[in-house]
């Protein structure tokens, strides 16, 4: 498995204007802080922010284990939703990383946010982000539940 993580701080890397400021997919567990940091502008009135968790059920079966993987082009996916949610909405910055590897009940899996001029556009625009990374980018979760039964859930 090929595990990116880029922060587009770099000179070069980023257009000055670009407000994509940080994505990445990684084994490493996220921060809220960092992400939260990456969207802060001072011409933003709003920003949302949406942390996405291992919860220790689901079907109302308990969740033993649960693990990540994604395909190669998952980071070029997850600019592409980025690009389009920023072409969409009035976005001053926006972040988002998820997590890939073994995950325990309670690990942060996935951390997007959204700087927008006003409140209703950043929640607009973060719900878009996280709803779009979880349909369209190749990322998929594998659960294991406490009877012994597994199952694979796609993220598109």
């Amino acid at each position: 498995m090929s595990v990116m993580a880029h922060t587009y701080d770099h000179p070069g890397e980023l257009a000055a204007d670009d407000p994509i400021r940080l994505l990445g997919i990684r084994e490493a567990p996220l921060s809220v802080d960092e992400v939260f940091a990456a969207v802060g502008d001072d011409a933003a009135g709003g920003t949302a922010l949406f942390v996405g968790t291992v919860r220790d059920h689901d079907g109302g079966v308990d969740v033993a284990r649960l693990g990540y993987s994604s395909h190669p082009t998952a980071e070029a996916e997850l600019r592409r939703v980025a690009e389009k949610v920023a072409a969409d909405f009035p976005v001053r910055a926006l972040a988002a990383v998820h997590r890939v590897g073994d995950l325990a009940v309670g690990d942060l899996a996935v951390v997007v946010a959204v700087s927008c001029p006003h409140r209703a556009e950043a929640f607009d625009a973060c719900r878009r982000l996280i709803d779009d990374l979880k349909h369209e980018v190749p990322i998929w979760k594998h659960q294991t539940f406490s009877d012994g039964s597994e199952e694979w859930v796609g993220a598109c």
